[in-house]
């Protein structure tokens, strides 16, 4: 992972919500949420919250009494998922880094996390941070995404844009997004971490856009992608977006367009 692959800034937050969300992380948000309410935890701590799709659907499901904690490394996403929130006493907003959590000890009954542990720099670091602010019993609930083959949009918008500039082709969702998929390490991390108690789901969905250029514009324009693409040539950020908008369409058709989408969810006991 590169530096620049955690700067969500500008206006890539709301573009990431506007297009991202629908687009791939509503169902595994709606998964997660549910697996979390079945553990029925009072002290709840999301991390790398982003804008709030996770938030959202947790929420309304937890105990009326509960504590729920909302965190973000990037202060930009943090302030337009509290901007969608409903009003709700139970929520504290904190920008946070997984890292070094700014909380003390078994604190929390559930951290959960959606789609952030891929941008950690060191995962152990991040999970045993994760660990530390557990009690004991506790669960630690994320997930991850499977590998960029067994997720056709953002496999077929990095075809295009390796096309597009083969010299120096952006792998931002490759290299990150998709970069942690390996189940066998993820299980590794966590132990070395300290969770002995460690369950591993693959689960795929299905990615639905009303038009090709839905996918195309979420990836090239709603992720750290758009960093990329406008590194290797400012003025052909419109130009890609067209042209993974065509690929998408070469491939799937011109109209509504469907896909497979796959990702790892774990459950670890602190």
């Amino acid at each position: 992972m590169l530096e620049t692959d955690k700067l969500f800034a500008g206006s890539i937050p709301e573009n990431y919500d506007r297009y991202m969300v629908p687009l791939i992380f509503e169902p595994f948000a709606a998964d997660l949420a549910r697996r979390a309410v079945s553990f029925s935890p009072k002290a709840v701590l999301e991390v790398a919250a982003g804008t709030g799709v996770v938030t959202r659907a947790l929420a309304p499901k937890l105990l009326r009494d509960a504590i729920y904690v909302v965190t973000d490394l990037n202060q930009p996403m943090l302030d337009y998922a509290a901007s969608l929130q409903a009003p709700d006493s139970r929520i504290k907003w904190r920008q946070a880094d997984a890292m070094a959590l700014p909380f003390e000890d078994a604190a929390f009954d559930l951290v959960c996390c959606q789609f952030g542990a891929m941008f950690f720099p060191s995962r152990p670091s991040a999970y045993r941070e994760a660990r530390r602010v557990l009690k004991p019993g506790g669960h630690f609930l994320f997930n991850v995404w499977d590998r960029i083959e067994e997720n056709v949009f953002a496999d077929d918008v990095t075809n295009a844009l390796a096309r597009l500039f083969p010299n120096d082709p952006p792998r931002f969702l490759a290299r990150t997004p998709h970069g942690y998929h390996d189940t066998a390490l993820i299980r590794g991390d966590l132990e070395e971490a300290g969770f002995s108690d460690v369950a591993i789901e693959t689960r795929a969905e299905q990615s639905r856009a009303p038009s090709p250029r839905i996918p195309a514009v979420a990836y090239c324009q709603g992720t750290v992608l758009r960093t990329e693409i406008e590194a290797r040539d400012p003025g052909k950020l419109d130009a890609a977006t067209d042209y993974a908008a065509s690929a998408i369409a070469a491939r799937h058709g011109s109209g509504a367009v469907a896909a497979k989408i796959q990702a790892h969810v774990i459950v670890a006991v602190a």
